[in-house]
């Protein structure tokens, strides 16, 4: 027979009002400043409160997403039957979140609580990563029945490739892509894909 559960059992509302406040402190501050007693305060509970639920600042941030407080923008890119376009057009969009206030910061505060614990990367990954790349990979597959894409291309390093450009943008701090430096890249590499070339 199991044993009684001690102490008070855990609020709803109280679990929600951390992940709210982890959230919105990440993008109006950056996961560099988000602390335990941060995340406490603006919750309005005690930081032993937040403690018993997790053990890290990475671990919140981390159910803060899992749970849709805190998300990557980002959707499959549009099929309209231009692969160049719709890939081009994805990029613009990522690139004009990254520029928005917050938008980096969440991408490396989800960095960030990925590398601090590998159940948490792992879920991430499922969650948002895996099928983000899922759906570029499907959308160069079409661009091989579209005759735009050469059929022997590796498609997941190139989805890779466009990845990762935001994500070396964001992690570092530098400016985010411009549409130009989008449109390029697009270019670039689609010169090496497309089987006119």
């Amino acid at each position: 027979m199991p044993g009684k559960q001690r102490g008070r059992p855990r609020s709803p509302r109280v679990h929600e009002a951390i992940l709210r406040a982890a959230a919105e402190l990440v993008v109006t501050g950056g996961y560099e400043r988000l602390t335990m007693e941060a995340i406490a305060a603006r919750a309005g509970v005690g930081k032993q409160t937040v403690y018993r639920r997790w053990p890290s600042r990475s671990a919140v941030v981390a159910e803060a997403a899992l749970s849709g407080h805190l998300v990557p923008a980002g959707h499959a890119p549009d099929d309209t039957g231009d692969v160049v376009a719709d890939l081009r057009d994805w990029l613009r969009a990522a690139t004009s979140w990254l520029g928005q206030p917050g938008g980096g910061a969440v991408v490396r505060a989800l960095a960030a609580a990925a590398s601090d614990r590998t159940s948490d990367a792992a879920r991430l990954y499922e969650q948002f990563t895996g099928p983000f790349h899922d759906a570029l990979v499907a959308r160069l597959a079409r661009g091989v029945e579209e005759g735009r894409v050469r059929a022997d291309a590796a498609l997941g390093p190139v989805a890779d490739a466009l990845v990762g450009v935001l994500l070396y943008r964001a992690l570092a701090q530098a400016a985010p892509l411009t549409t130009a430096d989008a449109d390029a890249l697009v270019a670039v590499l689609f010169t090496g894909l497309d089987t006119s070339g």
